[in-house]
């Protein structure tokens, strides 16, 4: 509850001196050890997407998307076209740097420069990003960019309520619950109640710690595999303690 009281008793925010609007997120690339972050483009990444994508044993993946699964390579070539025009959402595809292959993408959304808020969606991790340290990664480079290069204060994660694993993602990424908006949506002819999860930016310090651990030399073994769970560090330094799905 807000401890703040204005001249006639009532309790009001906190100030939020020296507040402009955020820049707009650009089409920019993010690198790390892992794997780098590029704007979608269909000529460079279409193909080796809809390859990655192909390797799952069946298309539950597409299940809780707005979009796909894709019959054709062309029918995603289509989609990925029209996707790399958008600036809202801005898509970025996920590139291994070992291979030089993109495996996924993900995308800024609900860009809101006005308040600071902006939201992640649209992750489509293939097979080949699954479960990799580059998939945690990823989602380290786009929350830097949007706290510590733009300086937005609120961090989003929106998903159909009944989709467990990616309620799961966004406890261990560090997301708050917050809720449920129950008939928010409708997709592929269907009701979505949309669970909201969200990070803002007086918690990131902690969670940057948190991510920077995690990938860091110190966390992997001899096969580059991470000795502790990112929940592990997370409890482990006490910061960004996030609440379990719901």
């Amino acid at each position: 509850m807000s401890t703040f009281m204005n001249d006639f008793a009532q309790p009001i925010g906190a100030s939020a001196p020296g507040w402009t609007p955020r820049p707009q997120p650009a089409g920019v690339t993010l690198v790390g050890r892992h794997c780098r972050l590029e704007p979608l483009q269909v000529d460079r990444h279409a193909a080796d997407l809809d390859t990655a994508y192909r390797l799952a044993p069946d298309p539950r993946a597409w299940t809780y998307m707005f979009i796909g699964p894709f019959d054709t390579p062309e029918d995603y070539h289509r989609y990925a076209q029209s996707a790399a025009q958008s600036t809202d959402p801005r898509h970025f595809a996920v590139v291994d740097k070992t291979t030089g292959k993109a495996v996924g993408t993900l995308a800024l959304m609900r860009i809101d420069p006005t308040h600071g808020a902006i939201e992640v969606g649209n992750v489509m991790f293939s097979p080949l990003l699954q479960q990799t340290p580059a998939s945690t990664e990823a989602q380290f480079l786009l929350m830097a960019y949007v706290f510590d290069t733009l300086g937005y204060r609120r961090y989003e994660w929106k998903c159909d309520s009944l989709n467990a694993p990616s309620r799961r993602t966004a406890a261990r990424l560090g997301f708050q619950f917050e809720g449920i908006f129950r008939q928010a949506v409708v997709y592929k002819g269907r009701n979505r109640d949309t669970a909201w999860f969200s990070i803002i930016d007086t918690e990131w310090p902690g969670l940057r710690q948190v991510f920077e651990a995690w990938l860091s030399d110190d966390n992997q073994d001899a096969q580059g595999r991470q000795r502790r769970s990112l929940t592990q560090v997370r409890e482990s330094l006490g910061s960004g303690a996030s609440q379990p799905p719901r």
